[in-house]
């Protein structure tokens, strides 16, 4: 956390302790892309692979509710 970030009132950080991916809501975007669109697959190449995280990403972001539900956290909305 940078001494120079200007946080607003209305926004409370709360910082994650490190080493611990399953509090951060990117992980569940991750396994989400990986489970539904890239496991039980062969690639040929790196490109293949690249094209393939590509595409499955542009699928996600054609669901951007699908976004939200993933990246939500019960504890981060108790305060």
């Amino acid at each position: 956390m940078s001494a120079r970030l200007v946080v607003p009132d209305n926004i409370t950080l709360l910082p994650l302790p490190p080493r611990s991916p399953e509090l951060n809501p990117v992980e569940n975007v991750w396994q989400f892309i990986g489970d539904n669109w890239l496991s039980n697959r062969i690639f040929c190449s790196y490109e293949d692979i690249l094209d393939h995280c590509c595409e499955a990403w542009n699928k996600l972001a054609d669901q951007p509710w699908r976004i939200l539900t993933l990246g939500r956290r019960a504890w981060a909305h108790e305060f």
